[in-house]
């Protein structure tokens, strides 16, 4: 494993530069650096499946400053918008559970609240998870695949590749994640797998498991926990690239 370790160091010093996120090699986190707010931020990740000039394009025409308003004006502003999955009443009741949130707490005090009893980030989405139901009992099969479920066990379960990505960037800092939270320590982080990262992850030998879902998902963050256990998730933009521009 030693040459592979050599090669994803190199792949990450390579991407780690402010120009490779931008218009030309788009992805989510460029419409979240724009405002570098949490809540927004969410947005961003939660929304990020699909072709990504689409997720693009279906962030830059939401106005975020509605996470500030009424619900009337959420309701407005959001009147012709769809995604996907996800209805035009999907999104606009997602935004109003997040804007009932953001006039009450912190995620990352909300995320805090289940992490930090073993240092565990599953259980910290799961905390965020319960709140948004909590404030919001609204239900649809568009609503619940934004947002995801409880999860209680690893094999068999979603890989949970937003909420993981999410956390990656308001965790980690450097020229590419944002690093707006700070009570989190970036060495419980689990690889957010995706199609592309399970892909690569077989071919380079960081993963033996045959299913996606969260097992998978620890399994390879172990792995490159050995190397680099204060920080294994730097790996994940450049296995991702990698994997997106075929070139392992």
């Amino acid at each position: 494993m030693k040459s592979v370790k050599k090669q994803l160091d190199a792949e990450v010093k390579k991407r780690n530069t402010l120009d490779e996120v931008s218009a030309d090699t788009p992805d989510p986190i460029l419409i979240a650096k724009q405002y570098k707010d949490e809540y927004i931020s969410l947005v961003c990740a939660l929304f990020a499946y699909g072709k990504v000039q689409n997720i693009i394009n279906l962030l830059s025409s939401f106005d975020m400053s509605v996470l500030n308003e009424d619900e009337q004006s959420i309701r407005k502003s959001l009147e012709v918008s769809y995604y996907r999955f996800q209805s035009n009443e999907d999104i606009i009741q997602f935004f109003i559970t997040l804007s009932r949130l953001k006039k009450k707490f912190s995620l990352e005090e909300l995320f805090y609240e289940g992490y930090k009893i073993n240092e565990d980030v599953v259980e910290g989405i799961n905390a965020l998870i319960t709140k948004f139901y909590e404030l919001n009992p609204y239900q649809s099969r568009g609503y619940q695949f934004l947002i995801g479920k409880v999860t209680i066990k690893r094999k068999g379960a979603g890989a949970l590749k937003r909420w993981n990505m999410y956390l990656r960037w308001m965790v980690r800092k450097d020229n590419i994640d944002m690093g707006l939270w700070t009570k989190i320590d970036k060495k419980d982080l689990i690889l957010p797998l995706d199609t592309h990262t399970f892909n690569v992850g077989h071919r380079l030998g960081l993963l033996k498991r045959k299913t996606y879902d969260l097992e998978a998902a620890y399994e390879i963050t172990q792995t490159l926990a050995g190397f680099d256990s204060t920080d294994p998730i730097k790996y994940d933009f450049a296995l991702y690239r990698l994997g997106q521009e075929k070139m392992a």
